[in-house]
């Protein structure tokens, strides 16, 4: 259940009810749905829009850091993408808080698509002051990179002889974020007599992360973010009636690092999906039937008169302009 909590001309933020020990909010932004919905967005013009987004919740929510205490953890490469540096600037006209660098790669060690392990983990920048309140962003599907990242920098502040005070986490993911912010939760408030509150920011929603039994034509198991069965902004939910390409996208936001740095990579792997849907639709299967895959809960009515083979070749052609 969500409870709107703060808003502002450029945010509103719905306080998640069942949040257990962590704030939870789902966030909804113009850029953020714009994101979500529309896989043209890459580039420069996705971190662009993400580090608006991040800077319009910033103002809206009432935090305790103090730019002095403020630490940017960017977990490489996606969270960079979030902008949290300039967007706490932005925010708060700050120039003083300190970023830190940590990698942490994810790769299967198998199929099995909860078998997970870092790689690319050697290289690291951490400053912690002596009272540290950390702002991070990242896409969280299974949350092992986070997980890794958040047990090093508790490991890297008791070192330090470092209070860590809070831990705001911005991300387009899935439930795993919660369940790893409440076990980091647990242990920072083992560990730090001084530590206050954990926020978990869900950009437009908690979305879901498909399995192998997950009933779905086309999926990347451990990866995608899907909107069926999602707990969504309002304002998100209505924006998918907008375009009707929106609501069937494999992944709300496909790989986040290609999408900002390496366009040409990402821009095929959509396409990819583009075509297997424009398979489906040479064989018969309609735009009404493939909805109900994806978003079952939306009124297919609302649409009108919709064809699939259609909406797949303009996303395609999209993709390929992306390319070129």
């Amino acid at each position: 259940m969500l409870s709107l909590s703060y808003t502002t001309e450029l945010a509103r933020l719905y306080r998640i009810e069942h949040s257990g020990n962590i704030e939870q909010y789902i966030a909804t932004t113009p850029e953020t749905r714009s994101i979500c919905n529309d896989p043209n967005v890459a580039g420069v013009e996705y971190t662009d829009k993400l580090q608006r987004a991040c800077a319009s919740v910033l103002q809206a929510i009432p935090l305790e850091a103090t730019e002095d205490s403020s630490v940017v953890v960017n977990i490489l490469r996606g969270g960079l993408n979030y902008g949290l540096r300039n967007a706490l600037a932005e925010a708060y006209h700050w120039n003083r808080h300190t970023t830190c660098f940590i990698s942490a790669q994810r790769a299967r060690n198998s199929q099995n698509s909860e078998d997970w392990h870092i790689t690319e983990n050697a290289y690291r920048k951490v400053y912690l002051p002596r009272h540290s309140s950390l702002f991070i962003g990242d896409v969280v599907a299974t949350g092992t990179s986070l997980r890794y990242a958040l047990n090093e920098l508790i490991a890297a502040a008791k070192y330090a002889n470092s209070e860590l005070q809070d831990i705001v986490f911005f991300t387009i993911g899935g439930a795993n974020a919660a369940k790893i912010l409440e076990d980091v939760d647990t242990e920072c408030r083992r560990n730090f007599a001084s530590y206050r509150r954990t926020v978990l920011i869900f950009f437009e929603g908690c979305f879901g992360v498909p399995t192998p039994e997950s009933k779905l034509s086309i999926r990347l198991t451990g990866t995608d973010l899907i909107r069926e069965g999602a707990e969504m902004a309002p304002e998100f939910i209505e924006s998918q009636y907008l375009n009707p390409a929106y609501p069937i996208e494999r992944c709300t936001i496909y790989d986040a690092g290609s999408r900002a740095f390496f366009v040409r990579e990402y821009a095929h792997d959509v396409m990819n999906y583009w075509k297997q849907v424009l398979d489906f639709a040479e064989r018969g299967v309609t735009y009404s039937a493939y909805l109900q895959e994806r978003f079952s809960t939306l009124d297919a009515s609302r649409f009108g008169e919709v064809s699939l083979r259609e909406v797949a070749l303009k996303q395609i052609i999209a993709m390929t302009k992306l390319i070129n």
